[in-house]
């Protein structure tokens, strides 16, 4: 599906020859050159106005504003592929958007059908965990008496028990005793700035817009004006103090040694803002969105890679063709090593067994569970 949607800068006109493309339902009755090239431009490409083919109000057509307040026009336009023509529902102008623009928001209802293959096993649940609290030390020993008292409910369990609901249960206690300690991490905020004093200054600055179109007069202008200004304002020093203390935050990870969450705010101001993306693309070039067709991409390109078929032939050739380049060993040399084998072994079994016994030592002398 092709859309085209924008400021066009362009009236389209209600004549008979144009209404395979823009219908009927126009806000003029004449049109200026970039209305005759957008026609132009929609019939080489097998595109549509929809802008311009539902009955609404004037009013909700309107999509620009002269600076004066009384005059309006409709320059805004939606353009959609021919072959997709019923998917669009409606397109109607939204007065009542607070965008702080001369423009008003165009919104266009949009009906596709999208097969959605719903993948179960690869769900997030939702839960992460604060792991940073572990370097405390009071969590951390809340953590370990949690977890210790958990597993020691384990122990009379049978032998006979089944495999997978030995690890149901100890999964189990170990994300309850998490859960215990250290809590679940809270959500980030990714704009911190936009709070409620935000929303005050935005439904003001909406209100008085409304009284503006409602009532013309010089009053509710000034009003607007005003309220613009001490909303701009506001925003710009919210936003420079949210940049500030982002700035400052890697110095302070860097102070205590956060070396993570230092390069993790690096990268932030280095690369930006990286949407990411569940796609890839296939042999012609072309991207490809389905769980399984990706899998089957990656599966084909490992294949490939990492084909070493040819390897073995290789190393096959070598041991029929070249000779051995070490002489066979004898009867005395292969007694010389068995023996050096037979010591080296007796050596490492001493030491194990001895820190073994130190270890059991230790552990009964402090009291502690081993």
């Amino acid at each position: 599906m092709k859309i085209l949607l924008g400021d066009f800068n362009a009236k389209v006109e209600r004549e008979n020859i144009f209404k395979p493309t823009i219908d009927n339902e126009s806000l003029h009755q004449d049109s200026h050159g970039n209305g005759v090239r957008i026609v132009n431009f929609a019939t080489s490409k097998n595109l549509v106005v929809k802008s311009t083919m539902y009955p609404h109000r004037n009013f909700h057509k309107y999509t620009w504003t002269f600076p004066d307040w009384n005059t309006h026009y409709q320059i805004d336009h939606i353009l959609i592929d021919r072959r997709w023509l019923s998917r669009v529902l409606d397109v109607r102008s939204f007065r009542g958007a607070d965008w702080d623009t001369d423009h008003y928001l165009v919104v266009a209802k949009v009906r596709e059908r999208l097969a959605v293959i719903k993948q179960a096993a690869h769900r997030f649940d939702g839960e992460r965990f604060n792991l940073r609290k572990i370097c405390e030390l009071e969590v951390r020993k809340k953590y370990q008496f949690e977890i210790t008292n958990r597993f020691a409910a384990l122990e009379n369990l049978s032998n006979d028990e089944d495999n997978n609901r030995a690890w149901k249960n100890i999964k189990g206690n170990i994300k309850t005793s998490v859960k215990k300690s250290l809590c679940l991490q809270e959500l980030k905020q990714h704009k911190p700035w936009f709070d409620e004093e935000y929303l005050g200054f935005s439904d003001q600055r909406k209100q008085a817009k409304m009284q503006r179109i409602h009532d013309q007069s010089q009053s509710n202008v000034d009003n607007l004006n005003n309220v613009r200004r001490d909303a701009s304002r506001h925003f710009r020093s919210k936003k420079k103090a949210y940049l500030k203390a982002k700035i400052e935050k890697p110095g302070t990870n860097s102070k205590i040694k956060n070396i993570r969450d230092l390069y993790r705010g690096i990268s932030y101001f280095k690369k930006g803002y990286q949407p990411r993306t569940n796609t890839v693309k296939d042999d012609k070039g072309g991207l490809v969105a389905d769980f399984h067709s990706i899998l089957a991409r990656w599966r084909n390109n490992f294949s490939q890679i990492m084909n070493v078929r040819w390897v073995n032939d290789v190393r096959q050739t070598e041991i029929h063709t070249t000779e051995p380049l070490v002489p066979e060993s004898s009867a005395s040399e292969f007694e010389i090593a068995i023996e050096k084998v037979w010591f080296e072994t007796r050596r490492c079994s001493t030491i194990i067994a001895f820190q073994l016994c130190f270890r059991v030592s230790h552990l009964e002398g402090s009291g502690k569970p081993g």
